[in-house]
């Protein structure tokens, strides 16, 4: 069977409502057809061939056509990589048909196209007319026993990201823009770029991006921060400000008195954070942590800032065409981090009794898995 850049589409998202949208599709087996790309990572270029040219000419006649059959679209940006393309498009107001028709649309006059003017391949009408009233899976299985020159020129299926808001339509922009440089990158530093989707750590498989040499290194710290600060974390100006001076508990009540405060704002975490800086700007420490508190969240950041070792755990699965955004993907092109994922974090377990699909037992067991880390 051919591969396929499918992913389930957001269930109950209305793909007919206005929108913007970030399409990926793959070309069929791989292939390399559509450019190449130049060797210098601080000026990318992206030669298309003339399948690209032809790729890239009918996305932008896309929203022509679409506007004259009265659909409100915009075509924001497009890149030809060579074996998959990326583009945005935006749905200004509802439209009679769905956004999958419009790209399915696109997909088979790319195909036409193509093997018109590139192949010189024919398909006969009557080989069109069987295809079309196959099922998907039957359709599958045909294609995997043709020449690539028969197949149509992208995968069956094809991937979407649904924009959130203006902020996240300009990243969508920005990372269609920066996809040559992250290829070349990829390429010129295939150590750092590792993806594994079998990393087995205490008899668990997870999925990994990034160095993996830095599971190997000795020393590594786990950065665990609570998200409300215990009582006997709070220094006597804590508790003064924050009304806690007047109770009377032992020691052992004091660790497990949970105050009020953000933990992230106190005393002790600007210590354990300042910790956690020095021994990694010491060379010999890697830092790990699933940055889910907002004290995690902000050691985490400070290392991806300031270019510290660090193995970050995420609940989001890693797949075979997961990269992550530009701020991780540039830490692991410096060889300083190692992204790690469960196939399914609702997997792990219940937590004292919480279903496993819970945010609270899903953050629970990430943070577990950064202690077993450490302690390898």
């Amino acid at each position: 069977m051919i591969s396929s850049s499918y992913r389930p589409h957001n269930p109950g998202h209305d793909y007919y409502e206005a929108g913007a949208y970030l399409i990926t599709l793959v070309v069929a087996g791989r292939e390399r057809r559509l450019s190449s790309l130049g060797d210098s990572s601080d000026h990318p270029q992206v030669l298309p061939t003339d399948t690209g040219r032809i790729v890239e000419e009918e996305w932008a006649r896309t929203a022509v056509l679409q506007r004259a059959k009265g659909r409100d679209i915009d075509i924001r940006c497009q890149v030809c990589m060579p074996d998959h393309w990326h583009g945005v498009i935006v749905v200004n107001r509802r439209m009679d048909i769905s956004v999958g028709t419009i790209i399915n649309a696109f997909k088979s006059v790319c195909t036409s196209r193509w093997r018109r003017e590139v192949t010189g391949y024919v398909q006969p009408p009557c080989t069109a007319t069987m295809i079309r009233h196959m099922s998907k899976e039957r359709r599958h299985a045909y294609y995997s026993t043709r020449p690539l020159v028969e197949r149509p020129l992208f995968d069956d299926d094809y991937d979407d990201t649904i924009c959130l808001d203006a902020e996240h339509l300009r990243r969508m922009e920005a990372y269609v823009a920066d996809n040559p440089r992250r290829a070349i990158v990829r390429r010129l530093h295939p150590q750092f770029m590792q993806r594994s989707l079998n990393v087995v750590i205490n008899g668990r498989s997870y999925a990994a991006f990034g160095n993996l040499f830095l599971l190997g290194w000795a020393r590594k710290q786990q950065v665990f921060c609570h998200r409300k600060a215990r009582l006997s974390g709070l220094t006597a100006e804590e508790r003064q400000q924050y009304g806690y001076v007047h109770l009377s508990l032992s020691a052992e009540q004091e660790e497990a008195f949970v105050t009020r405060v953000p933990y992230h704002t106190t005393t002790a975490f600007r210590n354990q954070g300042n910790g956690h800086y020095l021994a990694a700007m010491a060379g010999a420490t890697v830092l790990v942590t699933p940055g889910i508190s907002e004290g995690e969240k902000r050691v985490k950041n400070m290392a991806l800032e300031r270019g510290l070792p660090l193995i970050h755990l995420q609940k989001e699965p890693i797949g075979p065409y997961w990269k992550p955004e530009q701020q991780r993907f540039d830490a692991c092109i410096q060889g300083r981090l190692l992204i790690i994922a469960p196939w399914d974090a609702a997997s792990l377990g219940d937590v004292n009794g919480i279903p496993s699909a819970s945010d609270y037992s899903q953050f629970h067991n990430l943070n577990t898995l950064a202690e077993v880390i450490c302690g390898m």
